[in-house]
C-alpha cells in the first residue's frame, strides 16, 4: 500500500495512504537507505510502501526515490545526518533580527544546503512589530542583501498578522517546509495561516534571548481551500527549531556554486580549482575587496570550507 509520511515522532511514523487513511507505522530494524547514514532514514514528506498487519499498524517496507530534501548534520552524531524533510517545493526560513537574533551564518548555511538539493527558499523576517528603529534598519539592510543575491524576502509579524497574506499567496498547491531557530515564531505563523492548527507557542527567555522548543516532532499540516478560495490545496511541514546547521560533503570547488554571488565572480578566477582564500588573481577576493560580495557571506563561505574534514557524504537517494 502506498502512502505519504506526514508525521515523525521518533519511533513511529504517521502515513497517509492514497485512500485517505492515516496508519501508524514503524520501520524494520534492518531498514536502511543505501549510502545515507542518517538518524532518521525515513523523513516527513517521503512517499513509502507499507504492509499493514492484523493490529492495524504497519511496517514501512520501501521508500520512493526523493526528488530533493533538506539535510543537516545530526546535533549529537557528527558523522551522521538528520533529514529535515523530503520532496518539498519550497522552504520558508523564518528569521528574526532580534528576540532572538538569527545569525547570518545560520541563514547562509541553510541557503547553501538548499541550493545543493535544489530547494527554493523564501526568507521570512518575523517580529517586525517588536523592532525599534535601529533594528528595523538592520532588517532592511539584511533584506536588501539577500534580495540582491536573488532570494525573495518577506517582512511579517506573525503576532499581528501583518504581511502574512503575502505568504499565504505562495502556498497554493505546494509542499512548503517551515524552518528556523527555536523561538523565531514558526508556530505563531502557522496559527495565523491555519487557525485550526492550534500549535503551542512559548515566550522568549529574557535572560538569554533564546527560544524554547515548542514543536518536538516534524509534521505535515494540510492546507485546504477556505470559504473564499484564497488558499489552495497544499501542505506546510512544521519542524522543531534548530540551533545550528552543519553541512555535508561540500568540496571547496563545489561549495562555491552554492553561494550564488561567489559563483558568478568565480568564473573569472585564474585557476579553475580556486578556493578563493589566497590564490593569485582570484576574482572572488577582488569582488570582496570592492564590496560586491558581502563580508558576512564570505565569512559564512569560509566557515563551511572548514566543515569538509568531517567524513561527510551525499550518496543522495
Amino acid at each position: 500500500m502506498k502512502g505519504l509520511v506526514i508525521k515523525n515522532t521518533g519511533s513511529w511514523y504517521s502515513v497517509r495512504t492514497t485512500d485517505g487513511q492515516t496508519i501508524e507505522s514503524k520501520i524494520k530494524g534492518n531498514f536502511r537507505l543505501k549510502g545515507i547514514r542518517s538518524t532518521n532514514p525515513v523523513a516527513v514528506g517521503d512517499h513509502v510502501d507499507i504492509a499493514v498487519n492484523a493490529e492495524g499498524t504497519a511496517f514501512i517496507t520501501s521508500i520512493d526515490e526523493r526528488r530533493n530534501y533538506i539535510i543537516r548534520k545530526s546535533s549529537n552524531l557528527s558523522k551522521q545526518s538528520h533529514i529535515i524533510a523530503a520532496n518539498v517545493d519550497q522552504a520558508f526560513l523564518v528569521v528574526t533580527v532580534n528576540y532572538p537574533e538569527t545569525s547570518t551564518t545560520f541563514i547562509d548555511r541553510f541557503l547553501a544546503s538548499a541550493e545543493a538539493y535544489r530547494v527554493p527558499v523564501v526568507l521570512v523576517f518575523n517580529k517586525r512589530d517588536l523592532l525599534d528603529e535601529e533594528e528595523l534598519h538592520i532588517q532592511e539592510m539584511m533584506m536588501t542583501l539577500y534580495d540582491t543575491i536573488g532570494y525573495q524576502c518577506v517582512s511579517v509579524s506573525a503576532a499581528t498578522g501583518e504581511g502574512v497574506d503575502q505568504l499565504v499567496a505562495m502556498l497554493h498547491g505546494k509542499v512548503t517546509l517551515l524552518s528556523g531557530n527555536s523561538g523565531v515564531g514558526k508556530s505563531t505563523l502557522i496559527n495565523q495561516i491555519l487557525p485550526d492548527a492550534n500549535l503551542r507557542t512559548a515566550e522568549i527567555s529574557d535572560a538569554h534571548n533564546t527560544g524554547t522548543h515548542t514543536t518536538t516532532f516534524s509534521e505535515m499540516l494540510p492546507i485546504k481551500s477556505n470559504e473564499k478560495g484564497e488558499i489552495g490545496e497544499g501542505w506546510i511541514i512544521d519542524t522543531p527549531g534548530i540551533k545550528g546547521f552543519g553541512t555535508f560533503d561540500m568540496e571547496p570547488t563545489e561549495l562555491t556554486s552554492y553561494f550564488r554571488e561567489i559563483f558568478q565572480f568565480s568564473k573569472d578566477c585564474k585557476f579553475g580549482n580556486c578556493t578563493h582564500t589566497h590564490e593569485p588573481n582570484c576574482a572572488v577576493l577582488k569582488a570582496l575587496e570592492n564590496h560586491y560580495i558581502a563580508a558576512s557571506r564570505y565569512q559564512s563561505y569560509l566557515s563551511m570550507l572548514h566543515d569538509k574534514d568531517e567524513n561527510k557524504y551525499r550518496e543522495a537517494f
